[in-house]
């Protein structure tokens, strides 16, 4: 069983990675089922990625509920948009059309609505009662 975790992990991470390049192969939820893939399959891949530099912060926050900054939900959602309205006008087809609309509302819910947003990177490592190292 934990091999097969493996290998299901091992792929969804090489289509994660695709998606980063083609606009409609969505990246979070591949890499997302890699992350719970490895949790159960092998311990030594999870740390490999959460530890990646790419994405592996995004992913340690989203599965400490942590979420997602405000300044990268707004990245996601207007590169989204763009690539859609690209795709919708390049086809011109109107079942293809409403289609993307419906994908590109439901993404944009989710991450609105059900995927916490968090502060930023560095607003999370101070500690109340404690300074940045340099300030005075």
């Amino acid at each position: 069983m934990k091999l097969l975790l493996n290998i299901i992990g091992c792929l969804a991470v090489l289509l994660g990675i695709l998606g980063i390049f083609l606009p409609l192969l969505p990246t979070t939820p591949f890499l997302l089922l890699a992350s719970a893939c490895f949790v159960r399959g092998s311990p030594r891949l999870h740390a490999w990625l959460l530890g990646n530099k790419v994405f592996g912060k995004y992913l340690s926050d989203f599965e400490q509920g942590r979420g997602i900054p405000r300044r990268a939900k707004i990245t996601i959602i207007v590169l989204m948009w763009a690539s859609l309205a690209y795709s919708m006008l390049r086809l011109q087809r109107t079942g293809l059309t409403v289609l993307l609309l419906c994908i590109g509302a439901g993404v944009t819910i989710y991450l609105l609505r059900y995927v916490p947003t968090g502060a930023p990177r560095t607003a999370r490592l101070e500690e109340p009662g404690q300074e940045r190292p340099g300030q005075d």
